[in-house]
Formats: C-alpha cells, structure tokens, sequence
C-alpha cells in the first residue's frame, strides 16, 4: 500500500508499506475523508516528539471497514466509521483508573503518527474495534465527520479539564480549529462569556458564530492586561489553552481569578521548560489550577458528539475551509496547515464519497 510518511524530521514524502496485519480485536480501514491538524505540523518540522522515520502521518479521517478481527462483534466489512485520533487499549490498568489516553504510558492512547502508522495510506489498522470505532451516521457528511477525531473532542476536552460551569466568565486562548470547538464547548456548557484570543478574521468570524463574545489580539499588547481591563481587574473564571507556547501560561495565570482552573489541550511543539509567575500564583496558594490534558478517544465520546452534530446542536461545516478531492492533495494540505494563511481554518481531504 502506499502512504505519506515523515521520512525524518523536516522531510516527508509517498511511501510503500505492507499492508498492516489485523488482530482479533482489531479492524482494518480504509479513509473516505482525511484532514490535516497543527500537530502534524509539530511532529514534522519541530519534531516535538522526536525523529521518526518513514512513518506515515496523519490521525484526523473517517472510514469504511474493510476487515475486523474474530472477535469484533459490532463493525462489519463495508460499515461507515468514525474514527478517534485517541485509540486507548480499554483493558488496560490505566484506561480502568479513569486516564484511558494514557494506557500503556503517558499519552500512549495517541498512537496514530506518534508511534505507529497513522491514516494518511490505503490502509490503517485500528486497535481494539469495539471500543474505538464508531458507527458514521447518515446525516453527517464524511468532511465533517473528519472534525469529530481530534478537533471536537479536543477542544470540548479542554472545557472539561477547565470545569466551565453556568455563568462563567471563561477566556478562550487561540481560536484555530480546537479553539473553536473550546468556544462551542463552552458556549454549550453555559458560559456567560467568552472572550477569544485571535487574530485571523476567520477565525474571529467563526468564533462568533459558536458564541464568543469578546476579542483580543495579542498583538495590540500583553493578553493579561487586556483581559483585566476588559473585566474591570477581576479577571476570569476559567481558561483554555489551545494556542500559543510556553510562555502562554504566565500570561494565562495572571488574567486567572483565585481558584479558577486553566484546561490546557494545546500542543507544546518546542519549549523546554513553562514559567509561573510568583505573585500572580497567590504565591504559590492561589488555588489557580493547572490541568493538561489528552483527549481520551474512544467510541462512547464519538457517538456522544456525534449526536450533537447529528441533532443540529453543533455545526461543524465553518472549520473545513479547504476542501480538495483526491489523495494527490495530501501534501498540498499538510503545506497549508504548515503555512496557514488568512483564510485557512482546516484543510481536508475527500478520497471517497
């Protein structure tokens, strides 16, 4: 089979492999749909997660399932599926302490295009079916359905690490594709308000729509100082980290009220080391709390946030700004995420309808 891979890093290019064997558990897919996400780009040119050769990317898709295991009970040859960026083992000892993304080591749930093959090929196996997968439903379109492998869950997943509760004032940092969702997320959780960090008028455009209401660029001066101007010096209930470095937590932590909690999903790609400050920490007892987190995939997650698509409650049609058709368009993409210019949101790629 053929895939595009990262070769090493800073290089990627189309591969052959052999097509991946399927367990008794498992399924084995091929993608109708594909999309590009900004940790793509980390794992690529910063190699975030270290050199990797000829491995191929890509952890964004949905499918159909052109083989399952013995053991598969719910997902048959020719069934239309969702599939999770986030793959746990869910008999593991950790998925059973309540960290299924970590199963098997921290942030060994990610094992798309971390530590084996990823979607971007003909073919991709998919670990244990019956917890992982999940059925497409009619009424979602194979572009949209892409959405729900990483960028819904992650952003909804930084709203529950960050506790959003009705009535919360709630900052959302970087309103790229996850942002959105952390804006939706919150919106949907019942803040009062949401002030997004953003500069791209897409983007702004977007976030508007799934219910910011305020906005800040970081580029008209420090973001804690525009925040605590805009909330009369109070601050904020709870933040969001989905954009931004390692600096981002210093300026998060002083827009923060005492005993608010910051849900970080965003990627670190470079960086060694992340500051707090002192002071605005309440000197170490401020009761700030600092959560990061993977999203934990799984089928139980897609089918929930499906159905908010499948009901209405959720549209997803604003993040795929860039649709292309056919797998010659992978590369092209994966440069457009790299490089996003002014119009872009999320690049997707249909390889079958």
């Amino acid at each position: 089979m053929k895939g595009y891979a990262m070769l090493r890093i800073g290089e990627s290019g189309w591969i052959e492999k052999e097509r991946p064997q399927c367990g008794p558990n498992d399924a084995i897919c091929k993608p109708l749909a594909l999309a590009i996400c900004t940790s793509d780009v980390h794992t690529l040119w910063e190699g975030a997660i270290g050199e990797r050769h000829n491995m191929i990317l890509g952890h964004e898709g949905c499918a159909e399932v052109v083989e399952v295991g013995n053991l598969v009970k719910d997902f048959k040859p020719g069934d239309r599926v969702l599939v999770p960026a986030i793959t746990p083992d869910w008999n593991s000892l950790e998925a059973q302490g309540g960290y299924p993304m970590h199963s098997g080591g921290m942030l060994s749930g990610w094992k798309f295009s971390n530590f084996k093959d990823g979607v971007f090929s003909e073919f991709f196996h998919v670990n244990d079916a019956d917890g992982n997968l999940a059925h497409l439903p009619d009424n979602i379109n194979t572009v949209d359905a892409c959405m729900l492998s990483d960028m819904v869950p992650t952003g909804f997943h930084g709203v529950e690490l960050a506790d959003v509760q009705f009535g919360d004032t709630v900052l959302v940092i970087g309103i790229g594709p996850v942002g959105l969702m952390a804006v939706a997320g919150a919106s949907l959780r019942g803040a009062s308000r949401i002030i997004a960090v953003g500069t791209r008028p897409v983007c702004v455009e977007a976030a508007k729509g799934y219910g910011a209401s305020d906005f800040i660029s970081y580029k008209e001066g420090p973001i804690f100082q525009q925040v605590l101007d805009m909330t009369d010096g109070k601050g904020v209930d709870k933040i969001v980290i989905a954009g931004g470095g390692v600096e981002t937590f210093a300026e998060a932590v002083k827009c923060l009220k005492a005993g608010g909690k910051i849900g970080n999903v965003n990627y670190l790609g470079s960086g060694d080391s992340i500051e707090i400050p002192r002071v605005e920490w309440g000197v170490g007892m401020g009761h700030k709390q600092i959560v990061g987190g993977l999203t934990p995939g799984g089928r139980l997650r897609m089918e929930k946030l499906a159905a908010l698509v499948s009901s209405g409650r959720l549209d997803l049609s604003p993040l795929s700004t860039h649709v292309f058709e056919g797998w010659e368009h992978i590369e092209e993409a994966l440069f457009l995420m790299r490089d996003k210019p002014a119009d872009l949101i999320k690049p997707v790629i249909k390889i079958e309808d």
